[in-house]
Order: C-alpha cells, then structure tokens, then sequence
C-alpha cells in the first residue's frame, strides 16, 4: 500500500513537468516565430534528454512536422522521432513540413543550445554557452545562468557567465533600474564592439540607465581609440619585421660591396618557391612532416638563394665593380630573367603554400588581435639578424668582411682573398634574403613578382638606416613599417607611402650617408 502511495506521488510530481516537456514540443510545430522561439526556450530549461538532439536539429534544419503531429528528425540512417528519439519508419517526405526558422527563432536556438552547455565537463564548453548566451542575450536563460554561476568553479569562465547574466538582464522588461545599472556597469567592464553595440541600444531606457551607457559608451570609445593605436604600432612591427628581412641581405651586399642590386628581390621570390617545393615534395612522399615543412625549408632556401648569388657575383657581379650605372641596369635585366625562368618553370599563377596549424588563428591581447604568422615573422626576423650579426662578430667569414668593408686594399695585403670575400658576401646576402622568402610565402602570394613589391621599400631601409649598418637597418625597417601603418588609414596606402619616400629624401638631403653611417667601400670611393 505504502508502494503504491508513492508511486502515486511521483507521477503526480512527474505530470506538470511531462505536460510542459509535451507543450514545448507541441509548439515547435507552429506557424507563430513567437510561439516556436518559447517552445525552444521551454524544451531546453525542461530537462529533458531529447532537448539537445531536437534543438540541434532546429539549428540544422532537419526537424519536420508530421500530419499525425509528430516531430520528426532527419539523419543520415533516417528520421527518427524527436519526443523518444526511437527510429521511425515509412516516412512519406512529402507530407512533412519543416519547422520554421527566422533570425528570432535562431536567437532562441543559441541561447537554448548555449544555456543546455552551460553544465557542460569542460571550462571552455561552459565558457563558449555563456558567450553564446551573451549573444542571445534572452532573458528566459537568466534563472539557468544564475545556477551555472553560483556552481561555476573557474573566475575566467565566471566572468563570462556574468557578462551573459548582465546581457540577458539588460533585454529582461521586468528588471529594476539597479539591475540595469549594474549589468551597464559589468558590460562596460568587459569592453569591445559587442559591448559597445549593447550599450547603444539603451537609448529608449529610464534616465539614470540611458545617462550610464551613454558614459559607458564615451570611455570605451576612448578606449577603442587606444587600442586602435596599440594596433597599428604592431601591425607597424610586423611590416618592419618583413621589410627588416628582405632588407637584411641587401644591407650586407651594399654596405660591403657598393652593388645596386635590382635582382634582390629575385633571391626572396626563389626562397618562396623553394619553400613550396619542399611542400609540394612532403604532401606527395612524407605528409606527417607538413608541421616542420617550414625548418625545412628554412635551411634549403639559405643554400639554394645563396648558392645562386654566388653563381651571379661570380659570373656577373665582378666585372662591374666600380661601375654603378652599368651594375644597376645589369641586375635590372637579370631580375627579368629570373621571373620568366620561374614563369616557365612554375607557371605565371600564384603558388599554395600551406601554413602549418602551429602558425593558425591569432591571439588577443586586450583589445588586439595578432595573428600567429606574423607573431613568427616577428620572432623570426629578430632571430636571423641576431645569427647574422653573431657571423659579423664572432665568425673567421665576419672578421674578414668588416676588415674589406673597414679597408679593402689593407685587407687585400694582410693575405685576404677579397674577390672570395666578395662572393661569400653576396652568397650569405642572396641566402638571407631566400629565408626572407619562406617567411614571406606565409603572408604573401608566391608569384614570380613577388620580390618586386619589396626591392623598392628594401633599398629606402637600407639607405634610411645607414649603408652596411645592421642596427640602422633594425631601426629604419621598424621605423618605415610603423610610420606607413599610421599614414595608412588617414591618406591611403599609395598616398601614404609616397609621403613616406618624400620625408626620406627630405631626411637623406640632411643625413646623406643614413642614421647609422658606416665606413665601407662605397664611402671610400
């Protein structure tokens, strides 16, 4: 007796819950965008099991109506039904009617599905339900928010559920002017174009709140504008580091051997290719080695760049010391040369090359992005002229070519073979700048014009910083790539770099030999 009694009681506990469940599913199936968004609401805050199922198959648009009522899943085995998710067969497609979706219905679908994830195992599954929530920003989450917050164990991801909290609030008509100040006062701490978005929208608000997101607005719009700044100087940072590398190796060659290379750019476009090369031979033998395709590449490109530039300097170069005009137009004809070489060899149309997943996505650091290529880049370029200066410096190769640079005919009488010098110079010149190359291949096309988009800002780093001076090359490139970023937004890229090159010839007519001068070759004579 006492069994039945208690079995009694649970089903009359159960009843109001199951009709609820009952309800929702009922509503799914309405022609009213209104209706259907509560029943979704409704199904996820019932508890239910097949309320995950069925609201993702509302966001993929695979539940139907049946005629007889039922709702029906699509899969790829077949429909099942969505109240007991048991498989269903003889499905007459004709006759189903797929629940309608609008953008309301898709609010009420993320916030359901985020609202059913914010118990999820994993900080970042609960942390991705809040900002779906945030989103949503519906406040029938609000009861189920409040429960993940107070059981939440992570302050990061609290954090979030509180931004979505203050979100849903703000949407909610029956909060009090304290609830909305405060949820202003969270979702001004939280910053960032949503924020700012939200905040806007509370014009039609009481007084006080109105008066509080529009001094929300002003001081994140000041903030924004800071932020602003803070990215340009690192975008800045992360031209100069590329224009730092393709300068690097024409630094060396200039200062020390006085040759106008035209061809330079050249040398970077052949890194680039060797780099899809080395790609291209990995997918068709060795793909598990795609992720180091790049330390790969990296060492192939210094040797095949720099083995080339020993080939033109001692096939070319060397009859034509002395003679600027005629080494000029020399390597201008060779650049051309090399592009239709490439042309013929690879095609005239721009090249894949794969960037590894280490080196996807970006990184947020405040109110930043920073991409992780150009994050590399920037690692990469500080690591090849602290290895280039370490040459200079502690290298038999160095010593010898600072004492050409310092004085050649001195050098050339205490027993060193300046011409050899002169092609291991230009070798170690033409191979940085093919490391350059690979760089380059992963935030660039790789086309046989490739080097020519940088030969140009390559020599205005050089001259800039001061002829064979890599510090000056350092400073200048960091320089030039931040001063064009700024000047970018306010008179255009062409126009900005044009003011650019005409505050550097005004700068060179005051300092003609650059901020760094160095003595070398070109000064002596």
């Amino acid at each position: 007796m006492n069994f039945l009694r208690t079995c009694l009681v649970l089903i009359l506990l159960a009843a109001p819950a199951f009709a609820q469940t009952e309800d929702a599913f009922t509503g799914l199936a309405s022609n009213d965008f209104d209706a259907i968004s509560a029943a979704i609401t409704a199904l996820a805050l019932s508890g239910d099991k097949q309320a995950s199922p069925t609201i993702h198959a509302i966001q993929d648009e695979a539940l139907y109506a049946a005629p007889d009522g039922s709702l029906l899943i699509k899969t790829e085995p077949g429909y099942v039904d969505a109240r007991t998710g048991a498989p269903v067969a003889d499905v007459v497609e004709d006759d189903l009617v797929g629940v309608r979706v609008n953008n309301k219905v898709r609010r009420a679908v993320d916030a359901a599905l985020g609202s059913l994830d914010l118990f999820a195992a994993t900080p970042d599954g609960r942390r991705k339900a809040a900002e779906a929530v945030f989103l949503s920003r519906d406040p029938a989450i609000l009861p189920a928010l409040s429960k993940a917050i107070a059981a939440e164990t992570n302050d990061r991801v609290r954090v979030v559920m509180r931004q979505a909290q203050a979100a849903s609030q703000l949407a909610n008509p029956d909060a009090t002017d304290a609830e909305r100040l405060a949820a202003v006062a969270v979702i001004r701490a939280k910053g960032g174009l949503e924020a700012q978005s939200l905040l806007g929208s509370l014009r039609d608000q009481t007084p006080a709140v109105a008066n509080a997101a529009a001094e929300a607005l002003t001081a994140l719009a000041r903030l924004q504008q800071l932020w602003s700044l803070v990215q340009s100087v690192i975008y800045g940072l992360s031209l100069g580091s590329v224009l730092l590398l393709a300068a690097a190796g024409l630094a060396i060659t200039f200062g020390v051997m006085g040759v106008i290379n035209m061809a330079h750019g050249e040398m970077v476009m052949i890194g680039a290719y060797t780099t899809f090369m080395v790609q291209e031979v990995i997918r068709a033998r060795a793909p598990f080695l795609f992720e180091a395709s790049l330390f790969i590449a990296v060492p192939l490109a210094f040797l095949v760049s720099g083995g080339i530039g020993i080939v033109i300097e001692r096939g070319l170069i060397r009859f034509l010391y002395g003679r600027p005009l005629e080494t000029l137009l020399a390597t201008w004809g060779l650049s051309l040369v090399l592009q239709q070489a490439v042309r013929s060899l690879f095609g005239a149309n721009n090249r894949d090359v794969g960037t590894p997943q280490w080196m996807s996505g970006a990184t947020e650091w405040g109110g930043v992005t920073v991409t992780y290529n150009r994050l590399t880049i920037v690692v990469f370029a500080v690591l090849v002229l602290a290895a280039l200066m370490a040459v200079l410096r502690y290298t038999a190769l160095g010593l010898r070519m600072r004492a050409v640079t310092q004085n050649r005919r001195m050098a050339a009488a205490m027993g060193i073979r300046t011409p050899w010098i002169d092609a291991l110079t230009f070798g170690l010149g033409s191979g940085i700048a093919g490391m350059a190359g690979v760089a380059l291949s992963q935030i660039d096309n790789v086309s046989p014009n490739l080097g020519q988009g940088y030969i140009i800002d390559s020599f205005m780093v050089v001259v800039f910083g001061g002829v064979g001076n890599l510090w000056g090359t350092l400073v200048s490139a960091l320089t030039l790539g931040i001063v064009n970023k700024f000047l970018e937004p306010i008179a255009g890229a062409v126009l900005g770099k044009i003011f650019v090159l005409v505050l550097l010839i005004l700068f060179i007519q005051r300092k003609p030999r650059g901020m760094f001068p160095l003595k070398g070759r070109a000064v002596e004579q």
